[in-house]
């Protein structure tokens, strides 16, 4: 039946990985937490037993661009799919639920924020034909996730409004062994099932190449490696205007893309690179969820992130057809000291949150008591300018008290353009404009959002675009010169943050940040930050090797493509050999005991893979030095 459904569907004729696994244990109404890298499909794991069975799968996704393209996609094959999220209006969230409710749709996406809504809860309950649930990005939901959200622990109580053999459905690409267990504890698994799927990446080759002028460098390996699309990650959404430019003058075609830019931009950018229009896209974080482009051929960090996590999930996206590709990571010595400096600035101190607090409550003029449940846009720059804050130091500030329940802080917010028409109908019909796209675009706008001459009136421009055969910057253009010319009044669509007061404000003194939501985080990024610095600094062990230890994946198996082995095997030393040397030193140091340097460069494998291979030993600090003896560590993790 999978089978069929799958072909029918999506056209394949055989589940990948551990897709099949998966879909048979949800199936079988067993909670269930599939680990898959990046690339590995995590989207047919639950859409194919949703279609295999009766009633509606609640998908919760943390991102508003991934929700729309799935379900843009699954409405494309004939499947019936709806999305809430933020900026949408009361009355199309209503349409939405009412819909899930009533008619036979097979998918609802909702973003974790919209779960606590008592409107949500109210058509929740009604929803009687629910077969399962899957959170996407399940790592979300562990405090010990690298982007943990506390939204995410509101999903939990969908276990309690729902009939308990609902089964759950849990799906993350970055997950350590400790994250693994939290996941299923806080989303109340009624037993322990995880299916996981190697996170090694064959076709993926890992590079750190330090250099001390990165531009050059990038410029460089863009030059003369020209297969395939690239992507070009920095932290800074200055460096992408700067990066893309230099790129141009060297005759690459790039373009730059971050949070701050419109809508129409983001979207209008992701289309030329992903229809190679640009061949470069230069980035911030805020680009790839959902990107499933298969010719990307490399992937470069020009900032070192700041987790072993977002780094192999972005690296990930490098080569998901399977083809050679390549990750490479830029790294200048100077860089350790600003990650480190990172730990301060995404955990500022106590009393600066609490100021932080009283300035956005002055900000938008709201005393002691007041203010539970309302919703303000945040515009960051406005915000910094009239305190003379930071922004980073305000956004780190407004994540915590966020965590700590005393606002919600939604950077994700896409909010629907405005449209309402001043002149009166008969005005309109009289009016010549002189333009065929402007006079159709308008006929479509009355024929399908009544209520245009009253009020404002949200509109779905990509639902316009579609029916009309225009471009959503074009709609953009129109729309901005009929309100130019008086016609109309156009809000266009925006992703502007929003700040909810969750409880009416408190005394500053009284705000409270109790040791989950700032020390053990704090100390827990501290730790996340010195892993990635670690496997940047590491000139011994094998890339992937390094990650997938990460992840809880042990393997005395080496890539052979990464930059580590490509210099053992510039040295003449080959895998087998290194592989053979780990293991006598290993059984040699079996005892625990201390042995001496020269014993075990003595043992009857090559000098070279010895030695070798016990650089590699104490990077990964299976071996400790003792006054010049060495012994192995009675807390490493032997491999198997």
């Amino acid at each position: 039946m999978y089978s069929e459904i799958l072909k029918q569907y999506w056209g394949y004729d055989a589940f990948r990985g551990i897709q099949q696994d998966i879909i048979e244990s949800i199936g079988q109404g067993r909670d269930t937490l599939g680990l898959m890298p990046t690339g590995g499909g995590k989207s047919i794991c639950f859409q194919v037993p949703a279609l295999a069975q009766k009633g509606l799968c609640l998908v919760i996704s943390p991102l508003i661009s991934l929700m729309k393209d799935q379900v843009s996609n699954l409405r494309q094959r004939g499947i019936k799919a709806e999305a809430v999220y933020a900026g949408m209006s009361h009355d199309d969230i209503i349409r939405v639920l009412d819909n899930c409710i009533l008619g036979d749709y097979k998918f609802l996406y909702i973003s974790p924020e919209r779960i606590g809504s008592p409107l949500f809860v109210e058509k929740l309950r009604r929803m009687r034909n629910l077969c399962m649930i899957c959170v996407d990005e399940a790592h979300c939901v562990s405090q010990w996730g690298y982007d943990f959200r506390p939204s995410y622990l509101q999903i939990v109580r969908l276990r309690h409004l729902i009939p308990y053999h609902v089964p759950i459905l849990a799906l993350t690409a970055t997950a350590t062994p400790r994250v693994v267990d939290d996941i299923q504890e806080r989303l109340e698994f009624k037993q322990k099932n995880v299916f996981r799927m190697s996170f090694e990446r064959q076709n993926l080759s890992y590079v750190v190449r330090q250099t001390t002028n990165k531009a050059d460098e990038l410029v460089h390996i863009l030059t003369a490696y020209q297969a395939g699309s690239a992507i070009v990650y920095t932290r800074s959404r200055r460096l992408t205007y700067e990066l893309a430019q230099l790129l141009q003058q060297h005759g690459i075609a790039a373009e730059n893309y971050h949070a701050g830019l419109t809508a129409t931009e983001r979207d209008l950018r992701q289309a030329n690179w992903t229809k190679n229009r640009t061949r470069v896209i230069v980035a911030t974080n805020a680009f790839g969820m959902g990107i499933d482009k298969p010719d990307v051929r490399i992937v470069i960090h020009y900032t070192t992130p700041d987790s072993i996590e977002a780094y192999f999930q972005e690296a990930g996206r490098a080569g998901r057809d399977g083809q050679q590709a390549y990750a490479v990571l830029l790294y200048n010595p100077i860089d350790a000291s600003v990650l480190r400096q990172r730990v301060g600035q995404s955990y500022p101190e106590p009393d600066y949150i609490r100021t932080t607090y009283e300035n956005i409550c002055y900000f938008y003029q709201i005393g002691v008591g007041e203010a539970q449940g309302r919703t303000k846009e945040f515009v960051l720059p406005k915000f910094c300018a009239a305190f003379r804050q930071f922004g980073v130091h305000v956004d780190a500030a407004l994540r915590i008290l966020s965590h700590a329940g005393y606002i919600q802080y939604e950077t994700e917010v896409d909010r629907q353009a405005q449209v309402h028409i001043i002149l009166r109908k008969e005005e309109l019909y009289r009016l010549h404009e002189g333009s065929p796209d402007a006079e159709q675009l308008l006929l479509v706008l009355m024929r399908n959002y009544p209520g245009l001459f009253a009020d404002n009136v949200y509109i779905d421009e990509t639902y316009v675009a579609q029916l009309t055969g225009l471009t959503q910057q074009r709609i953009y253009d129109i729309l901005t010169h009929l309100a130019a010319r008086g016609i109309l009044t156009y809000i266009p669509r925006s992703s502007t943050p929003t700040i909810t007061f969750t409880q009416a404000r408190v005394d500053t003194e009284r705000i409270y940040l109790p040791p989950q939501v700032y020390a053990d985080r704090k100390a827990d990024f501290a730790q996340r930050i010195e892993a990635i610095l670690h496997y940047t600094g590491s000139r011994t062990t094998c890339r992937s090797r390094l990650l997938l230890r990460y992840f809880g994946e042990h393997t005395d198996h080496e890539c052979g493509q990464c930059d580590i082995c490509k210099q053992r095997q510039h040295q003449g030393i080959s895998p087998d050999a290194l592989r053979q040397a780990r293991q006598a030193i290993q059984q040699q140091l079996s005892d625990h005991q201390l042995h001496a340097l020269s014993e075990l460069l003595s043992l009857p494998h090559p000098r070279e893979a010895l030695s070798e291979a016990l650089h590699e030993l104490a990077d990964e600090e299976q071996v400790e030095t003792l006054e010049g003896s060495i012994r192995w560590c009675d807390t490493g993790n032997e491999e198997a």
